[in-house]
């Protein structure tokens, strides 16, 4: 089944399974008349297994927060679904072998410490799933569908699961639990840095090089045509991610043919402007 199957068996397994898990489908399942051989249409209709187990909104938290499941389970259960007999402990322990983790703390431990690492560098440092988390290992840590991650979304982490995260730590701190307090102050801060992902003021605003200063985004509002290097760029200035891709925003070759939004026609692309600028320009525009 795997051979030609939801899955693949070249020692990506884990890093397909997480993408199917935070609901990644490919553009064959989703484009119904595109041409396909009939292996290729078989395979499609073999990832249809998958599909029950795809995380609707992209944020999948690695910790149990409002109400879900940990990470780690709702993985098991779709490589389980999708190797079906052949899984067991030993198939995982192979799975982890095959994409290079040979440490001793398993699956949830690959997916809170090195997945994140290992699905940027199979994308050439592009990635499309995202991990945040708040610096400390028993913290708060969860992965996004970047694909979906619009501003709508972001508010859902930040004051749904992060917050429900946070409400947690509160009790936990009244409880006198160890470690409480310190992952509480993690939380917070965490969240700060999102809210001013989500508000956008230099130096976590996004910036695209080739669009006028009236349509750039204001805030986090992402457009995925923009590009991973693009849009990531915010997150790594806020260091929130779990590790850091190479992504530089030096200056381009060549250059353009007109003046663009540093006044020149060089092709630069670690600018800042502010969203009272980008406000003033839109004005001007219209």
């Amino acid at each position: 089944m795997l051979a030609r199957g939801p899955l693949r068996t070249d020692g990506t397994a884990l890093n397909v399974a997480v993408a199917r898990l935070l609901g990644y489908r490919w553009p064959a399942e989703l484009d119904p008349d595109m041409e396909l051989a009939d292996l290729q249409r078989e395979w499609v209709r073999r990832c249809d297994v998958l599909l029950p187990f795809a995380d609707r909104d992209g944020i999948v938290c690695i910790p149990p927060v409002w109400g879900e499941r940990p990470a780690v389970e709702l993985l098991r259960n779709i490589l389980a679904a999708a190797y079906g007999s052949e899984w067991s402990p030993r198939k995982e322990e192979e799975l982890l072998k095959q994409a290079g983790y040979t440490k001793n703390g398993g699956l949830e431990a690959f997916l809170r410490d090195e997945f994140f690492a290992s699905h940027s560098k199979l994308f050439h440092h592009r990635p499309f799933i995202w991990q945040v988390w708040d610096g400390t290992k028993d913290g708060f840590s969860v992965l996004l569908n970047y694909h979906k991650l619009d501003r709508k979304t972001l508010e859902k982490l930040i004051y749904t699961y992060l917050g429900a995260w946070v409400t947690q730590q509160k009790d936990e701190v009244r409880q006198e639990k160890p470690g409480a307090e310190r992952r509480l102050a993690a939380a917070e801060a965490l969240q700060a840095k999102l809210e001013q992902i989500l508000e956008g003021e230099p130096p976590y605003d996004i910036y695209v090089r080739w669009k006028p200063l009236h349509e750039q985004a204001r805030g986090w509002e992402p457009d995925l045509n923009d590009g991973v290097r693009m849009n990531i760029r915010p997150f790594m200035e806020a260091g929130v991610l779990r590790w850091k891709p190479n992504v530089k925003w030096g200056k381009d070759r060549g250059a353009d043919p007109v003046p663009n939004c540093s006044g020149t026609t060089e092709r630069l692309n670690d600018l800042h402007f502010t969203l009272a600028e980008k406000q003033k320009a839109r004005e001007e525009a219209r």
